[in-house]
Order: structure tokens, then sequence, then C-alpha cells
């Protein structure tokens, strides 16, 4: 949906693109859309108001791949994801966007269900398994047509879900597309292939089954390149806040699928909520890799278990 414009102007004023299509679902906003867009060569756009799955396929039809589909869309991206793809050129990208945060944090499973094809549980990670639903969502889809998909980034800013994958020619990577392993017991995450799933424990031997989340991708949530190339433009343009953004996400990349809340640390080690960077450069002491998230304020990502983030952050 390209509301009043402005996306479609960015395109064609801030990124230089050749050519965009701006397709708004709701014609009463046709008026609008053209005024705004007025302000731009008349050979460099298109206007329509049609099902997105009818632009897509048309674009598939007459063989018109284009560099960048972004489906902005109300609620999940299912209707759309896979027609998507059809209108996108081999090494273009794909942009996916989620509002509908109850299907990717748990409150509705069967919803996820319906709209993944994933069976989504609550947990303390949920914002990071909302952005893992959708790009296994959007891997999986070009996986069916025999094609792969490659994560560029992913984004959440407290309400919207958004990641934006490579179309590549193949490359289904089934080792990271999995499930997420939680348990309630003792906090714990760690991640589940498909021939473990007959076999699931928590692995601290506390007891408690672990609830399973998925399937997802399970890899890395970014290209740690493009984003290192991003950050690299931010600074030159002067853009601290965006660059500090970009550098926390290049960190959190190799890191595993998941992050701990600090409150949860603090509550689960009955002691007072620990600095983020304290801990995190007292489990670097440790030998652990640990980073902020951008997807909390309040949490931070680790190659440590839970036990020895408790235990590390009461050591002081």
């Amino acid at each position: 949906m390209s509301g009043c414009g402005v996306r479609p102007l960015r395109y064609q004023l801030e990124a230089n693109a050749d050519w965009v299509w701006a397709n708004e679902g709701n014609p009463e906003l046709g008026s609008l859309l053209s005024a705004n867009l007025a302000a731009l060569r008349p050979d460099a756009y298109a206007i329509t108001h049609q099902d997105a799955n009818q632009v897509f396929f048309s674009c598939y039809q007459q063989r018109d791949y284009y560099d960048l589909v972004d489906v902005d869309n109300f609620g999940g991206p299912a209707p759309y994801a896979n027609s998507a793809l059809w209108a996108t050129r081999l090494g273009g990208l794909v942009y996916l966007t989620s509002t509908d945060g109850r299907a990717t944090s748990g409150r509705d499973p069967n919803r996820s269900l319906q709209t993944y094809g994933a069976y989504a549980r609550s947990h303390p990670a949920i914002h990071e398994q909302g952005l893992r639903l959708l790009l296994g969502h959007g891997i999986q889809q070009a996986a069916a047509r025999g094609l792969g998909a490659e994560p560029i980034f992913a984004y959440f800013n407290g309400e919207v879900h958004r990641v934006m994958l490579r179309l590549t020619p193949g490359g289904w990577q089934s080792d990271r597309y999995g499930f997420l392993g939680y348990c309630h017991g003792c906090g714990q995450f760690h991640t589940v292939g498909w021939r473990q799933l007959g076999q699931v424990s928590c692995r601290c031997g506390c007891g408690h089954p672990p609830v399973l989340s998925g399937p997802m991708w399970l890899g890395p949530l970014h290209d740690h390149k493009v984003i290192g190339a991003m950050a690299a433009l931010a600074q030159d343009w002067g853009w601290p806040e965006t660059e500090k953004l970009l550098r926390v996400m290049a960190a959190e990349t190799p890191l595993p699928p998941y992050y701990y809340l600090l409150g949860d640390i603090g509550r689960r080690g009955r002691m007072d909520i620990p600095p983020r960077q304290r801990l995190i450069a007292a489990l670097h002491r440790h030998g652990f890799q640990a980073s902020p998230t951008h997807l909390s304020h309040q949490a931070i990502k680790t190659t440590a278990p839970l036990a020895d983030c408790i235990a590390i952050a009461r050591s002081g």
C-alpha cells in the first residue's frame, strides 16, 4: 500500500530509483497520491489501484521483473509474499512487513499457524521471534519455487516487523530453518532441528519440558557486510543515531536466535537488574560473545547460557 506516496517519493528522490510503481489498494487516495508524485518526472513512475497479487502476477506474465518489491500491508504478509517473489528479479530484494503482533508474539498461536505455517509460543524473546517468522516464511516460499532467499536485514521498531530478503538462484538452507525451544522453568533457550523433535528436553536438566515455536529462520538476522556498508554511509551522511542502530545490528548478527531480558536475569538471580554494558563486558571477560540488541534496550544477546549470565551478573 503506497498511502499518500511518501515512500515512492523517497525511493525516487533519495535512492535514485530509475522508475517506481506505486500501487495503492484504496482508489479514494488516488488524487492525493497523484498530487504528491507529480513532483517526479512523468516518465519516472506509475500509479495503480489493483490487488497486489494481480500486480505481481502481471509483472511475471510480462517478464517485467523488479530490483526491489516492497510489500507494505496491514497484518501479516502471507497473502502477498509468494506472489511478490514472481515480480522480483534474481538478485533482487523483497521487503516484507507485519503489523500483526498477536500472531508473532504467541498470544494467538492459531493465527500464526494460519499466517506463517508456524506455531508461535509466548516467551521473553517474542520481538525477535516475529522477525524470524517473517524471514522463515519468505525463505520457505522461495524454496518451494526452487529458489533461495538470503536475509539482508531485519528490523523491529517497537510496533512493526520489517525484513528484507535477496532472491537467489538456489541454496535452501534447511539446517537454519527449525524450531526455538524455551524452558519456562529455568528460562533457557535452545534451537531444535527437525530430527530432534522427538527428543526435546531442557538441556540444563531442570525437568521442565521446553515449549517449541516454529518453524522459523534460525540463521543470522542480517547480512554483516551490508549492515557495515549502511553504517559507513550513515557516518558519512552525519546520521549518528542511525549509525548507532546499525552498529548494534552488526554486533548482534552472529549471535544465537534469541535474547535474554535483563529484568529476567535479575528476577531469576534474585538481585537488582544488572547494568547492560557492565554485564556484556563481564561476559566478554569470561570468554562469551555478547552484545546489545536493537530489539530491546533492556536485553542482551549472548552465547552464554542463562545460568552463566545470572552467575556472572551476581559476581559483579
